[in-house]
């Protein structure tokens, strides 16, 4: 009974997580209409824009405990489902460190060539921008929904820091995925060979999502600048695409690798 409580409170941890997020993107998308700004109105979105980040970081504590709760109900629990499979495959320290390592280093990767992490060699940020090094900032105001408000840090005269709110639901639910992915796929790698090529193309897709014009940069290389470029832009008409097509990738990868890894009664071979 306390394990399916424990996992009936972890998915609605979760749900109300993303539900959470969803809401506070519509909302802050109705505080940015430039031509109704003033400088009174422009102080009160900035404190709606610290609000913003509380709130964000609130929803994706909660999604994390929520996602901890389900997995160590469903390990208790002990069933014979494909999920009870995929969490008993990673609870191990070994699995844990891969999907960290992986979490981690794929997460880096997707901010390089989302431009989170920015690197200008041939720009000095002081000189170029008036800006103090180190600091930062909120910038509340004015931009598309899920891209507002940004967070510019700038940490030395080259690195700095570009955090747009979508950018960064990606960045974490990709790295996620991919890094449970990997950890899965290295257990299930003497069962399944398929499965982390699947996996493979998901993490692809997903570096993808927030860069399409990297795409078209990497493609570029094979194919002539100029074929490339016209590949990223229409790579770019296709974000929502990219997305709908690597996410789903990366949340059914799972469940194939785990089909590999149940016996006939239903238990785990691992």
């Amino acid at each position: 009974m306390e394990q399916s409580n424990s996992i009936s409170k972890g998915k609605k941890l979760i749900v109300i997580g993303f539900v959470a997020i969803a809401i506070l993107f519509i909302i802050y998308a109705r505080y940015q209409d430039s031509e109704l700004l003033t400088p009174s109105a422009i102080e009160a979105i900035q404190r709606i824009a610290y609000l913003f980040y509380v709130a964000l970081i609130a929803s994706f504590g909660a999604i994390a405990l929520g996602m901890y709760r389900y997995h160590k109900g469903k390990i208790e629990r002990n069933e014979k489902d494909l999920s009870t499979i995929i969490a008993l495959i990673t609870w191990n320290k070994k699995s844990r460190k891969i999907f960290v390592a992986t979490f981690v280093g794929y997460g880096i990767f997707f901010a390089l060539v989302s431009g989170t992490l920015v690197y200008q060699p041939e720009v000095t940020f002081s000189i170029h921008y008036g800006a103090e090094i180190p600091s930062g900032f909120i910038a509340p105001c004015c931009g598309e929904l899920g891209y507002m408000p940004k967070v510019i840090i700038y940490l030395t005269e080259h690195i700095g820091l570009q955090i747009i709110p979508i950018n960064l639901v990606l960045q974490i639910i990709v790295s996620y995925l991919v890094g449970l992915n990997t950890s899965i796929a290295v257990s299930a790698y003497t069962f399944s060979k398929q499965g982390s090529g699947m996996s493979g193309i998901g993490a692809v897709v997903g570096a993808f999502i927030a860069c399409p014009t990297c795409a078209g940069t990497f493609f570029s290389l094979f194919i002539g600048t100029a074929s490339g470029i016209a590949l990223s832009l229409a790579l770019a008409q296709l974000q929502t695409l990219l997305i709908a097509v690597s996410i789903p990738i990366l949340l059914a990868t799972p469940y194939i690798m785990a089909k590999k890894l149940r016996n006939p009664d239903g238990s785990c071979k691992i």
